[in-house]
């Protein structure tokens, strides 16, 4: 039995512990606040500010784990490097924790040192540089905060007058104190997909069926596997994971997100752990769901293959105002569908657009996926959130 320290206990965390415990792992799970979901069903629990460095070296020190895995951008990764001096093993490694947690390091790895296509971009330290960055990768572009997760402070600039409120909604939206905004020119491109790739400790690096997914506000609402995209494109975005991948080193899962396009594909931007839109797997899309290769990967144990095993859809559940102790009605309605299942988080708290749950739906491999997708849609809608307390 090997001790991991979860750095971040929202959902995903949550599916990750429950993978790691059915191996005999021992968990403590970090957050920012109490209650979070994967200390609801970790071993031990710790409420820290991550960003402050001091903070984590003491639990670090009070815990001995053995490994660390991060779940979130906002922590102190600089602190990885001397974690892995200490024998603890950070997963998937110390550099790419610190390379994927800030949209600089990655772009430029992915585009200067690595030759990916991706965006035309720059990057923006003030509003005045920003206009400046606008002006160089032209109208339409998006702006999105250098230290982010699920969206948050991402914008599309479509006029001159987008720009300061662009500035503005970064900064309330960003993670940790880095100002910095990275501006990319818009692709035209007709859809994007996430391509989950596992390395591994003592084996080949293999790749999911792609998923495809649909956003708002920079988030996603619903997600679907297999999706359906040209060979060659699946073949490229294969290449491309592979060597971004190789080049941060480390094993686990990657969320390695790409736009499809006319003239190919784009590369553009990658998570070292559980992908939101990978909450499809949990509908038995797969022999191993995201979370379990995961955990074998980042435990060292052998990951044979990964087989589509359905076709399936996840479309999310959303809290709509403020409040606590929050209660579902529709659940019922969904589970009464035949192929279809639901996970409720257990966040103990709402705030508008917080994804509160999915609802999964699944068929046999070879079904109409926009169908599966569909159902999945129309059943969330039916479950909705109340938030009694404040």
């Amino acid at each position: 039995m090997q001790k991991i320290m979860l750095l971040g206990s929202g959902e995903l965390g949550k599916e990750f512990v429950i993978a790691v415990k059915r191996l005999g792992q021992y968990v403590v799970a970090v957050d920012s606040y109490n209650d979070a979901p994967a200390q609801q069903v970790a071993d031990e629990r710790e409420v820290i500010n991550m960003l402050d460095g001091a903070e984590l070296d003491r639990i670090v020190a009070k815990h001995s784990p053995d490994l660390i895995v991060p779940e979130i951008e906002a922590i102190r990764t600089e602190r990885f490097y001397d974690y892995e001096k200490q024998g603890i093993h950070v997963v998937p490694s110390a550099k790419a924790a610190n390379f994927t947690m800030n949209r600089r390091a990655i772009r430029d790895l992915a585009a200067k040192e690595l030759g990916l296509r991706t965006a035309n971009y720059r990057y923006a330290g003030s509003l005045d540089t920003l206009k400046e960055a606008v002006a160089s990768v032209g109208i339409p572009c998006v702006v999105k905060p250098l230290m982010s997760s699920s969206g948050k402070g991402q914008s599309v600039i479509k006029s001159k007058d987008d720009i300061e409120k662009s500035w503005n909604y970064a900064q309330t939206g960003k993670r940790g104190d880095q100002a910095e905004v990275i501006v990319e020119a818009f692709v035209n491109f007709h859809s994007e997909i996430t391509l989950l790739t596992v390395t591994q400790q003592n084996g080949p690096t293999l790749f999911c069926p792609p998923i495809g997914h649909r956003q708002e506000r920079g988030d996603y609402q619903e997600s679907w596997q297999p999706a359906v995209i040209d060979e060659a494109h699946l073949q490229e975005a294969k290449e491309m994971a592979a060597r971004v991948t190789e080049a941060l080193t480390g094993a686990g899962i990657w969320g390695v997100e790409f736009f499809l396009a006319d003239e190919g594909v784009y590369f553009s931007e990658l998570s070292p752990r559980p992908h939101d839109t990978g909450m499809v797997t949990l509908a038995g899309t797969q022999n191993l769901s995201e979370f379990e290769l995961h955990a074998r990967a980042v435990l060292g144990l052998p990951i044979v293959e990964i087989t589509q095993e359905r076709s399936g859809a996840s479309a999310v559940i959303l809290a709509d105002k403020e409040g606590s102790q929050p209660t579902f009605t529709g659940v019922e309605k969904v589970l009464s569908q035949p192929k279809t299942d639901i996970r409720l988080f257990g966040k103990p708290t709402t705030r508008p657009y917080r994804r509160m749950g999915v609802v999964l739906t699944y068929d046999r491999p070879d079904a109409d996926v926009r169908q599966v997708k569909q159902r999945a849609i129309q059943l969330a809608k039916a479950v909705k959130v109340d938030t009694p307390g404040k």
